[in-house]
């Protein structure tokens, strides 16, 4: 039991200090209840990717099938894992917000987005840590510098433009980049991590490009997340302006 526990908290831990930071970021905090429901959502959608992506995967490969070139691990990167798991994502964000009465600051959006994302995450780490009897420490470390702070990204990617659609423009420009933004973010993640898959030597030269472009992302996840808040205490200071 006890040794278990470990490998399980230890998978749980970087999903949870990311959540607790972009909810301790919101100033004025969103229901409990509601947030739980995204987490858990988020949790639940790992089942049906798995099998839908599991069904591309044997598309473009076959039964059991890995890829074999560069192109091969792109496309696995981009339709077996970042469009269905950021399809997923989206379609669980928008149950969650479609009829949500607290859905009424820009920032809310990334919110509810970094729950769904990190609820995701956390699911799916689990599988990769407590799968590895031996070496979880090291998949645990590895993923929580890197695979789970990438989920973390492509959420507040996602909840950005939802709310820059729902509040500010409603152009289909915009409504596209809801979804294509955090699925090329996800992708060329994805792709850069799996080049190791055809040629080892490759994939050590990506794998620090993979830093590289992690660090980028963040940042500009960072100017997001400082975007929104800025539109919310712009909004806040406008409405006391009137109101004296």
């Amino acid at each position: 039991m006890m040794s278990t526990l470990i490998p399980f908290a230890a998978a749980l831990l970087p999903a949870m200090v990311l959540l607790f930071y972009i909810w301790k970021k919101d100033k004025q905090k969103e229901p409990t209840s509601w947030l739980v429901k995204a987490v858990l959502w988020g949790a639940a959608i790992c089942i049906p990717v798995a099998v839908v992506e599991m069904g591309i995967s044997t598309a473009l490969f076959g039964a059991g099938g890995k890829p074999t070139s560069f192109l091969g691990t792109t496309a696995m990167a981009f339709f077996v894992a970042a469009l269905p798991e950021e399809t997923f994502k989206l379609l669980v964000l928008w149950m969650v917000l479609r009829k949500n009465p607290y859905f009424d600051e820009h920032f809310d959006g990334i919110v509810y987005a970094v729950c769904v994302g990190l609820g995701f995450a956390a699911f799916e780490n689990i599988g990769y840590v407590l799968g590895e009897e031996e070496n979880w420490a090291a998949v645990a470390i590895a993923r929580s510098l890197l695979a789970v702070p990438g989920h973390y990204a492509f959420a507040i990617l996602m909840g950005y433009y939802y709310s820059v659609y729902h509040f500010i423009d409603h152009s289909s420009k915009v409504a596209v980049c809801v979804l294509l933004v955090p699925v090329v973010a996800h992708g060329v993640y994805d792709a850069l991590a799996m080049s190791g898959m055809v040629n080892e030597y490759v994939g050590g030269i990506c794998f620090f490009v993979l830093i590289y472009y992690c660090v980028k992302m963040h940042k500009v996840a960072r100017k997001k997340v400082l975007a929104l808040l800025h539109h919310d205490e712009v909004d806040v200071n406008s409405t006391e302006s009137i109101h004296v």
